[in-house]
């Protein structure tokens, strides 16, 4: 797929690479990634199984990951920047935040020509896309808040082994990276359905895809660098689902039981064999939700 421009009023453009699935004429479905994680993040069969149920699906990489754009050698302190946010003071310059990231999104759409579209995001994408929705509720017909949280102290916990594992430097050593993401990964990811072969290719392929370390301390200073969302959560008037894990040690699941009891009218779906990630025995359901929510959220005129 091409590379489309977004964001082009900051002093370095960006441009995401991007892909498509379904019908453009069906409603489209914007699909958000998390952390470090690039497009392979939504599996092309998750994918492609929403567009067959009638979405126009478009998935891309988040700057800083993947083929998108790269700060390259933009530097930020992001241990003061936690620090900072952590004890609530004033959080130190960050080369960007959460509304960068959602700006870049819809720069995307207006490449696409969309006007409106439903938004789902994963972890830190659903942080993306509660932040979109705050920013551009006019442009959102539907959010999907998926594994994520509201940016509050207290709801933003993880188990300390999950902390960890995120956030200590991967190894620059191909098959070092893939022993220890199948060894990380396992901490947080769903117990009873969790594949480390399925995991090794994957991060096989991610590596291979691109392999791009310098970019994740600016994506976390993102993360750590924006504000709570609580109050702007509870006077967003967008139709909501929350998806969460009961097994996630990543963000716990208070997190996403704070997202749906902020804003008004949001459904809340808990499913006890999940923890943070999306394990392909548990699409149908998951699936199943984002399409009837985005059925019932309609369209706008």
């Amino acid at each position: 797929m091409p590379i489309a421009p977004a964001n082009t009023h900051e002093a370095t453009a960006i441009e995401l690479y991007y892909e498509t699935h379904g019908d453009p004429a069906d409603p489209a479905l914007l699909l958000v990634n998390g952390y470090s994680s690039q497009i392979l993040g939504w599996r092309a069969g998750f994918r492609e199984q929403l567009a067959e149920r009638g979405r126009f699906v478009v998935s891309f990489d988040n700057r800083d990951v993947g083929l998108s754009t790269h700060l390259d050698g933009v530097e930020v302190d992001v241990v003061a920047v936690t620090k900072a946010a952590l004890a609530g003071e004033p959080v130190p310059p960050v080369p960007y935040t959460l509304s960068d990231f959602g700006d870049d999104g819809m720069g995307l759409l207006d490449h696409l020509g969309i006007e409106a579209a439903h938004i789902a995001g994963v972890s830190m994408g659903g942080m993306i896309v509660q932040q979109m929705a705050i920013d551009h509720p006019d442009r959102v017909l539907s959010m999907t808040s998926i594994m994520s949280t509201t940016g509050e102290r207290g709801y933003f916990d993880s188990a300390p082994e999950a902390l960890e594992a995120l956030t200590a430097p991967p190894p620059v050593d191909r098959d070092e990276f893939i022993a220890n993401g199948v060894a990380s990964s396992k901490i947080w990811s769903s117990r009873r359905h969790y594949d480390p072969d399925a995991m090794a290719g994957f991060l096989a392929a991610a590596f291979d895809r691109m392999f791009y370390p310098e970019g994740l301390p600016r994506q976390m200073a993102a993360v750590r660098g924006s504000a709570p969302r609580a109050e702007a959560l509870g006077r967003l008037g967008v139709p909501t689902l929350v998806i969460h894990g009961r097994d996630d040690t990543l963000i716990l699941p208070n997190g996403g039981e704070r997202t749906a009891e902020l804003i008004p009218g949001a459904h809340l779906l808990l499913l006890g064999d999940m923890g943070h990630d999306l394990p392909e025995p548990l699409w149908p359901v998951i699936i199943d939700a984002i399409i009837s929510h985005t059925a019932h959220a309609g369209t706008r005129p």
